[in-house]
């Protein structure tokens, strides 16, 4: 049995160094296996058989061993063996992504290159072999422009990947022995020459592990190839030296190298994250090399740097001339200054067609031909066959493969894909006729009639469109990583907002003597020129003093003058008084009886499967949390959160769907007309396969055809029903309302939110803002009502091709020619009203068939809704508007979008507005059109080229900047709160706003909340009862300047410790102090166990803890009738100091209740006693 072959081969494998195994398998003579191991032959072969990795784990059957890659069949000796030079063989009948298994297999014989017929089909080639044999098998050698070479824009993360490639050409001629990856490459990217410099190759230097090496000799070398020293590395060609530890980020590498010396040798070599600068893989060799691609020696063809013997598989003979002429004779488009001047120019860049085809011919090659008849290897598979989500007929063709002996195996990225495939197979096929899981994703799936097995791909199964990334990635985040650190980081005379004292100007660390111990404070300078000096410990209450809008002359608060808390009152008092009502209302849904809906059905499966992307992290668990919400049996109230274009009307779809299985009518409220038919569209076709009626009420219906809705909703024969605020009208009622949607909250004003109120006290509700609420906000709300939020972009969506150039008449012409020419639309963004016409006119004139629409805020909403829902309709082609298409309707036919003045825009604007494009599976386009970037600020500089570099913004990069965060400011509560915002800056009014909740909590509604303050065990802490724990200390506690240099990354990192408190964030944080730093010094392992201090000291109900002289005091309320005085914490500290009766006392000082415990000499100590009190360690002997 083929079964038992494949765990053998797998077990056989186990106890052989990788080099040396090869294992192929036949089924034959019924259920005879035989098994075959070759030993590796030759120097060459063991090379190349070192880079195959296992691909999987085993699974229920064994590894994941595609026959065509490991199996012995008829070709695969052939396919083994090199081909003679200038021979050449024809394959045919692979289909789907076996060429990537043959491919992988060629790769044993010789050094291999691979001849894509495009960039599209070279992408997921690549992504297909790295899966299979690992990142380091395999590289692509992209072309080194955006979009192509005639616009003249070099692409860094492309030039990044050209430069791998000739680095690892030049590393392995000086190895003198072949580890050459696989190169997968196109037409357009071959013909582009390469520098071909003979010293740069020769100057290629090999670290390896444990080697003894110079350091101030590395330093030289660095800076002798024009590396850059830098504090911190964040792009390639820079390098930071710490301590110890040499960060360097190679031309070469998408991931800078840390290495770690002890003394001179090398004690380890590892690859870190730009964004987190943590390490995520131990190397054993690196390679390091001057700027290969942008050397100023003569240029040649890639092809002529490649070793002897090197194979060459090809795609698409026929079209490869045309490709390379057409790159050949293309005229450059944007004379724009960073483009060719003429086609001369273009020309010296690129090898002459030709020529390269004769190179070409020289190699042995390989050639992928559709017909069978001229072909020298025939192979027999078939493409996945398309079953449309007819998953009866998925199920029969399985039962007909399993019973030929087939060997069925599904290609499922994560296990929620796999899940999803076997919730919708489980009730129609026997668990032994399930597929096997391989966790590999390859880009197609395939029938192999040989060797009888197939692999499904689950997108293809469930039509999603699947993406492949490529390694570059990543090496584009440095920039927008260093634009957010620096948004965070306080620079001196920079206005910061002291919670306590107001606003005052940031004067920088200073280190100070106390009692002989050194300590470090952040020093603020107030009016009058007054001081005031912060202990590490309060980090927290600075923030940046920020109001959105512009920056107005601010005037400094004076200390101890009582203004700053007026204000502070005031703010409070507000936020309580809308907050009361939320929290009574909480309360209210709490105790009334809602409606349970039942668990998910088949159909639910089914259209959670259907849905054409995969779901984000933050997607999946929202969607489960509304579940689950819905299945309780009191009344969901749930407010999510997220971007445009992460997923919210996916999970409201599942809502109502959930909801109407269960025979349960749906609202969905939301703020216009334009936003009521586009729902009404997305839920139509979202729905259109199941058995349920969508409509919607607006302003465009006629009254007949109102009157007839109105009727069947009262009737109940529909299902879901979608409008504006007439939802909310005295005419419309429910046969039987079970879930309210309501998009858009915060945009509702206080007379629909009141008659919303009266519907929602027992319907499960649920809220969407596409304001994206900043954390600190959200943890205040959680005690009023349940928060969900988005905050990862969808990951399968295409990259938007972002293009910044300048506002030239052949840029519109050819941006909108082309979009055009595919039966697309187009956005045209201008940032100013007044000049919107003449724009609309010059486009008229340079495309003058183009169908053009002008839309602006200052147009009736009438109308304006009218020429949104017609572009919608396509009954324009282009629509000329300002920043309101931000939120306007979604045409998943707009793919290209210009934005003129990019630079007078905002990133998170500029963002959004590129979000518009890019929805559907066709590739999309942004052109920045701003100034010569010579003639832009600074900061305008690099927040164009930030967005123009980082096509697709990845979880780890949120573009949720300071004035993203502003729109969600007053809007939580749907309050006017801009004027105290402006008061006290941004993120000041976020704290006084935490501050006011917990307020509450403690006192007023104590009794709503007391079950939170339960610990597992059931014991209760008084978490409720104090707002924050301060601490104060004499003790040495910072991260000293030899440990980490500079003073802006030292506030960073105390601000950030200061913002943990549970273990495992804290662990993470040492663990990261010492991957970046190396080991911690004393000080600093002290200073990271403060968090946990406070932590305890809340639990029990302390305001603050002071630790001095050897000793701890533990401040309690002052007020002696709060209900803390009967809690269980408070009973807790009482039995601690009749325990401990010696070394424990009560002080009474200016009604301040203090107990100091003595000899507690370290934070590890304190630590230990209260953890002691909260009865969490098993009690010391008493003193």
């Amino acid at each position: 049995m083929l079964v038992s072959l494949v765990t053998l081969c797998h077990r056989s494998r186990e106890g052989l160094p990788p080099d040396e195994w090869g294992c192929r398998g036949e089924e034959g003579g019924g259920d005879k296996a035989r098994m075959e191991l070759r030993w590796g032959a030759g120097l060459r072969q063991m090379a190349y058989l070192r880079s195959v990795k296992q691909v999987d784990l085993p699974t229920k059957e064994g590894a994941f061993l595609p026959p065509l890659l490991y199996g012995s069949y008829e070709h695969a000796r052939q396919l083994e063996q090199p081909l003679a030079q200038g021979g050449r063989m024809r394959l045919s009948g692979l289909a789907g992504s076996a060429r990537s298994l043959v491919l992988a297999r060629l790769r044993h014989a010789a050094p291999l290159v691979v001849l894509m017929r495009d960039e599209e089909r070279a992408g997921y080639l690549y992504a297909d072999l790295e899966g299979l044999l690992g990142a380091d098998a395999v590289l692509f050698f992209p072309s080194a422009y955006r979009r192509a070479i005639r616009y003249g824009h070099r692409d860094e993360a492309s030039t990044l990947l050209r430069s791998m490639v000739l680095s690892s050409l030049y590393s392995d001629a000086k190895r003198g022995q072949s580890r050459l990856p696989i190169i997968v490459t196109y037409p357009e990217a071959l013909i582009e020459s390469v520098p071909r410099d003979e010293a740069q190759a020769e100057d290629t230097f090999i670290i390896q592990r444990g080697e003894l090496l110079d350091r101030d000799e590395l330093r030289d070398k660095l800076l002798s190839w024009g590396f850059e020293r830098m504090d911190y590395v964040y792009e390639p060609g820079q390098f930071a030296i710490r301590g110890s530890i040499f960060d360097i980020y190679s031309f070469t590498s998408e991931l800078p190298y840390r290495l770690d010396f002890f003394d001179d040798e090398v004690e380890s070599l590892r690859r870190f994250e730009v964004d987190s600068q943590l390490s995520v893989e131990t190397l054993q060799e690196l390679v390091l090399s001057p700027d290969l691609a942008r050397s100023e020696g003569g240029r040649a063809s890639l092809l002529s740097l490649l070793p002897e013997g090197t194979q060459l598989a090809l795609e698409g003979r026929n079209a490869l001339l045309p490709r390379l002429e057409a790159t050949w004779d293309e005229a450059p488009i944007l004379q724009d200054g960073e483009g060719f001047a003429d086609l001369e120019a273009l020309r010296r860049a690129l090898v002459e067609p030709q020529s390269l085809l004769a190179e070409l011919a020289a190699l042995p090659q390989y050639e992928l031909v559709a017909d069978s008849t001229d072909a020298d290897l025939v192979f027999h598979t078939t493409a996945q066959p398309l079953f449309h989500k007819d998953y009866d007929a998925l199920c029969e063709q399985i039962r007909s493969w399993q019973s030929g002996g087939y060997s069925v195996w599904l290609s499922a990225g994560s296990d929620t894909a796999y899940e999803r495939v076997t919730d919708i197979l489980s009730g129609r096929l026997p668990e032994a006729l399930m597929p096997q899981r391989t966790s590999l994703t390859l880009h197609e799936g395939f029938v192999d009639e040989d060797n009888r097995w197939v692999l499904l791909t689950e997108h293809e199964l469930f039509d999603r469109y699947h993406k492949y990334s490529l390694r570059s990635d990543k090496a584009t985040a440095g920039k927008v990583t260093l634009s957010l650190k620096e948004l965070q980081s306080f620079q001196r005379g920079d206005l910061v907002v002291h919670a306590d004292h107001g606003i005052g100007r940031f004067d920088g660390l200073v280190t100070m003597e106390q009692q002989g111990r050194t300590q470090e404070f952040v020093k603020l300078i107030y009016r009058n020129n007054d001081s005031i000096y912060v202990n590490l410990h309060s980090l927290h209450k600075l923030s940046h003093y920020r109001t959105g809008g512009e920056q107005t002359e601010v005037t400094l608060s004076a200390v101890g003058s009582g203004a700053w808390q007026r204000i502070k009152d005031r703010t409070k008092k507000r936020i309580k008084d809308i907050a009361r009502d939320l929290i009574r209302l909480y309360a209210q849904r709490r105790e009334s009886e809602g409606f349970a809906f039942s668990p998910d059905s088949y159909l639910q499966h089914e259209l959670e499967a259907s849905f054409a992307f995969e779901d984000t992290p933050d997607q999946a668990v929202a969607t489960a949390a509304v579940k689950a919400d819905m299945e309780r049996p009191y009344p969901m109230d749930r407010l999510l959160c997220g971007d445009v274009g992460f997923g919210k009307t996916e999970i409201a779809v599942r809502a109502a769907f959930k909801a109407a299985t269960d025979g349960k009518q749906v609202a969905l409220l939301v703020p216009t007309t334009v936003l009521a038919y586009q729902h009404y569209r997305t839920f139509s076709k979202r729905l259109r396969d199941f058995p349920v009626r969508v409509d919607y009420i607006s302003r465009a219906r006629t009254p007949k055809e109102l009157r007839e809705i109105l009727r069947d909703l009262r009737e109940g024969k529909i299902d879901i029903i979608i409008g504006t605020h007439r939802l909310t009208s005295k005419d419309v009622a429910f046969h039987d309302l079970g879930l309210l949607i309501i998009d858009e909250e915060q945009k509702f004003g206080v007379a629909t939110k009141e008659k919303l109120r009266q519907l929602q006290v027992n319907v499960d509700t649920l809220a969407m803002s596409a304001t994206p609420i900043p954390r600190t906000l959200q943890f205040s709300l959680m005690g009023a009502r349940d928060l969900s939020n988005l905050n990862t972009p969808p990951a399968n969506r295409r990259p938007v091709e972002t293009i910044l150039t300048q506002a030239i008449p052949s840029v519109l012409r050819e941006a909108i020619g082309f979009e055009m020419s595919r039966n697309g639309q187009v956005y045209c963004v201008n940032s100013r009203i007044s000049n919107i016409e003449n724009l609309a006119a010059l486009i008229q004139r340079e495309v003058p068939d183009a169908r053009i629409a002008v839309a602006h805020g200052r147009l009736a909403p009438k109308e304006m809704e009218q020429i949104l829902i017609d572009f919608g309709n396509h009954e324009y082609d282009v629509l000329v508007a300002t920043k309101i298409i931000e939120n306007g309707i979604d045409v998943p036919n707009a793919n290209t979008i210009l934005i003129d003045n990019a630079h007078h825009f905002g990133l998170s604007d500029l963002h959004q507005m590129r979000g518009r494009v890019g929805r559907g599976n066709r590739k999309a386009f942004c052109y920045l059109l701003a100034p010569p970037l010579d003639t832009v600020s600074e900061e305008s500089r690099r927040r164009l080229v930030a967005i123009e570099s980082f096509s697709e913004l990845g979880s780890g990069i949120r573009i949720a900047l300071q004035d993203l965060d502003q729109r969600g400011a007053g809007n939580v509560l749907g309050a006017e709160q801009s004027g105290f915002i402006t008061d006290m800056g941004y993120e000041t009014y976020q704290k006084v706003f935490t501050e006011a909740i917990q307020e509450l909590k403690a006192s007023e509604f104590a009794h709503v909340y007391a079950t939170d303050d339960r610990q597992e065990g059931g014991e209760e802490l008084a978490d409720r009862f104090v707002v924050e724990t301060q601490v104060e200390s004499d003790l040495e506690l910072s991260f000293p300047v030899d440990y980490v240099p500079q003073d802006a990354e030292r506030i960073l990192l105390y601000r950030e410790l200061d913002g943990l408190s549970e273990d495992r964030e804290l662990e993470a944080f040492r663990e990261r102090m010492e991957d970046r730093f190396g080991k911690l010094p004393p000080s600093a392992r002290a200073l990271i166990l403060i968090p946990r201090l406070r932590r305890l000291g809340h639990h029990l109900g302390i305001e603050k803890v002071v630790l001095k002289a050897g000793s701890m005091s533990l401040h309690l309320i002052a007020d002696t009738t709060s209900a803390y005085y009967s809690s269980e914490a408070f009973g807790r500290l009482l039995e601690y100091v009749a325990r401990n009766s010696r070394s424990c006392e009560f002080v009474q000082r200016a009604d301040r209740h203090i107990i100091r415990i003595h000899n507690v000499a370290s934070v590890a100590s304190a630590i230990a006693v209260l953890e002691d009190v909260l009865g969490r360690r098993k009690p010391e002997a008493n003193n």
